[in-house]
């Protein structure tokens, strides 16, 4: 490898030739980008660089042993599981990420899948595909009948920055916000254990980190605690719920149905139980919730901030 200031390791997991990354040579000369960088690939990409930025490539203590000249490693993302952090810490390399970035991006997700799910737009569209409209004897199609969201109560499991946007929409459409007890955590005013919580929503939306805490944390007991007719939004971490239970949820009518955009593994190479034919009221999406053009840009704007920043001897975004 040539000598290197400044490498990308996973540039596809952010662009698809569609995001200016103009920001990033400003802020740095000699970019090496790589759509993606498989483990063995990584040590001997980094060697020579100065800079390093990650989307989801592990970089653990031995990689960054062997990068002498490593001085900052840009997390592109908010999670920080992809960096041997008390290593880096020893080795003296800063790091840092972004947080914020994609809300807007986040919360229209969110709400795409549950006007899908609450409009049933999926079954109204394959009834005109089948032709049933066309055959209709009155001017509308009423085979599949919802309901509103004003007046109905959201349930929000995670209050951070994406939690509380979600939540101002929610009442923008008349819903009434539930807030749930933070998971594993003290009892605070205004939440609502999880147990209490879930029998009284007709939406729940998850929106905090994946922990020993949240680990699981919506699993069969917790399905059939809700109402029949709620529906689960996950566009947090796939762990978080217990696929296979929500999968048997939906399928037995336990649930009215679910917006999920995070699998546990992703991605999905040895199947998923969401991933099985026949499960219905089902709007599965493949980790996009976030990626946004508008989002994806955003993020690459904040690292190259970082990165100014970081020549500058100031502090921004700094995790070590």
């Amino acid at each position: 490898m040539p000598d290197t200031q400044a490498v990308f390791l996973d540039l596809a997991s952010v662009s698809q030739n569609d995001i200016d990354l103009a920001p990033l040579e400003q802020a740095v000369p000699g970019w090496s980008y790589f759509s993606t960088t498989q483990p063995e690939e990584t040590a001997q990409r980094i060697e020579q660089a100065e800079l390093v930025v990650s989307n989801k490539v592990i970089l653990d203590r031995e990689t960054l042993q062997r990068s002498g000249r490593l001085k900052l490693i840009c997390i592109a993302a908010t999670g920080t599981n992809n960096v041997d952090l008390e290593a880096a810490r020893e080795l003296g390399i800063r790091v840092s990420n972004v947080a914020g970035y994609s809300t807007p991006s986040v919360v229209q997700q969110v709400f795409a899948m549950i006007l899908g799910l609450t409009t049933r737009q999926t079954e109204y569209t394959q009834a005109i595909q089948q032709g049933s409209w066309q055959q209709s004897d009155q001017f509308c199609l009423l085979d599949y009948p919802f309901h509103e969201l004003d007046g109905k109560r959201m349930g929000i499991v995670g209050y951070g920055g994406l939690g509380r946007a979600v939540a101002r929409v929610a009442e923008a459409f008349g819903m009434e916000v539930m807030l749930c007890q933070r998971p594993g955590g003290p009892a605070q005013l205004g939440r609502i254990p999880l147990d209490q919580l879930l029998p009284q929503v007709d939406i729940l939306s998850l929106h905090c980190p994946l922990t020993p805490e949240t680990q699981g944390l919506i699993s069969g007991q917790e399905l059939a605690a809700m109402k029949s007719s709620a529906l689960l939004i996950n566009s947090a971490r796939g762990g978080v719920v217990d696929e296979t239970a929500l999968a048997n949820a939906l399928r037995t009518g336990q649930l009215g149905g679910a917006g999920v955009d995070v699998l546990t593994t992703e991605p999905p190479t040895e199947g998923n139980p969401l991933l099985e034919p026949g499960i219905p009221n089902l709007i599965l999406t493949p980790h996009i919730a976030w990626a946004s053009i508008e989002s994806r840009q955003r993020l690459v704007d904040e690292i190259a901030r970082n990165i100014q920043a970081f020549h500058a001897g100031e502090e921004r975004n700094v995790v070590i």
